[in-house]
């Protein structure tokens, strides 16, 4: 299956949250249609185990301490909670 382009996708800014961090990150998505909504795309099962952000801020909720990554992978499992921030739709 080919990734489709850039044309057909958009960037979605999400926060989750886990038992020990707080984390923001951009999620890509179809630009339209079958899982262009960030809940269908959390909820597609066959996807994998794994949610991949890009542009990521992980604060710890034990500490405050804030760390930056380009990317990370997260377990679909320990997400508590996930909302829709703001979407890149140019």
């Amino acid at each position: 299956m080919s990734e489709a382009g850039n044309g057909e996708q958009r960037r979605a800014r999400v926060r989750l949250e886990a038992a020990r961090y707080r984390i923001e990150g951009c999620l890509t998505l179809p630009r339209d249609g079958y899982r262009s909504r960030v809940s269908d795309y959390l909820n597609a099962t066959q996807r994998g185990p794994f949610l991949s952000l890009s542009d990521v801020t992980v604060e710890s909720l034990d500490d405050g301490k804030v760390e930056r990554h380009p990317f990370l992978a997260v377990s679909r499992s320990k997400i508590v909670f996930l909302m829709e921030l703001d979407s890149d739709e140019s």
